[in-house]
């Protein structure tokens, strides 16, 4: 399928899992616009793009209404249609007990993985429904903390399956739209927020233990992959993980 028409928007697209995603999807034939809340690194990842791409770096914060509003106002302006939506931004906070967790950083992870994704979401699917043709894709980054929680991580872990509920609201709402949504869930791809794990995660017994790991390259590959599909064809939900993590038999 070409794709050198079509445009996709990466939130979070200056570093980790975001970065990857839209090097991924440039080099298959995308254009790509880039979201992220400092335009250092959005810079950084059009650099990496290389010479003659069809970019466009915003800086955002997805979970205030206005800098989305500004972020598609400008999508629409220079590119008038969008295809594709990898609603990826998000953030963790420090582990911590469950009863000294502070309700601001409990709200700072709210702000960001589920309001900023409702709204890009929202902004997408409005434009998909207008546009002609008509349709897209959105896909939301969930997490295996979708499934199943690591200790002290009751923000991530709560709004992560609150994701995977948005996902499937916009996935029956969008169909009369042409409009298609789903999730891909990630297990320990190497990036800026991950890298934790690599020195050491805290297991459900309480041990520190050194965890696998994959190459972040591999999640910008099969977002490519859930992308080429026609709109016809979805993939709902899709796993993709280090192979020796701690997650089949985690606990």
């Amino acid at each position: 399928m070409s794709t050198s028409s079509k445009i996709a928007l990466i939130t979070g697209a200056g570093s980790g899992i975001g970065k990857a995603t839209a090097i991924a999807l440039s080099n298959a034939g995308y254009g790509v616009v880039l979201a992220g809340r400092r335009a250092e690194p959005l810079q950084e990842t059009l650099s990496a793009l290389g010479a003659g791409k069809v970019a466009l770096a915003v800086p955002t914060d997805v979970s205030k209404p206005d800098s989305v509003n500004a972020l598609f106002a400008q999508i629409r302006e220079k590119f008038g249609r969008l295809d594709l939506l990898f609603n990826n931004a998000g953030i963790n906070v420090p582990g911590v007990s469950f009863e000294d967790l502070a309700y601001e950083k409990w709200a700072s992870v709210v702000d960001i993985n589920l309001t900023g994704m409702f709204l890009c979401a929202q902004a997408a699917f409005r434009l998909m429904k207008e546009q002609n043709p008509r349709g897209g894709r959105i896909i939301n980054n969930g997490s295996i903390s979708a499934h199943v929680p690591r200790p002290d991580s009751a923000p991530y872990t709560s709004t992560k399956h609150a994701v995977t509920g948005l996902t499937k609201c916009i996935s029956l709402d969008g169909r009369k739209y042409d409009i298609a949504c789903g999730q891909i869930d990630i297990g320990n791809a190497l990036s800026e927020m991950s890298g934790y794990s690599a020195k050491g995660a805290k297991q459900a017994s309480g041990e520190i233990a050194v965890e696998a790991m994959m190459d972040v390259n591999h999640v910008g590959n099969a977002i490519v992959h859930m992308a080429s599909l026609p709109l016809e064809a979805n993939v709902q939900f899709m796993t993709i993980m280090a192979t020796k993590m701690p997650f089949i038999g985690r606990g």
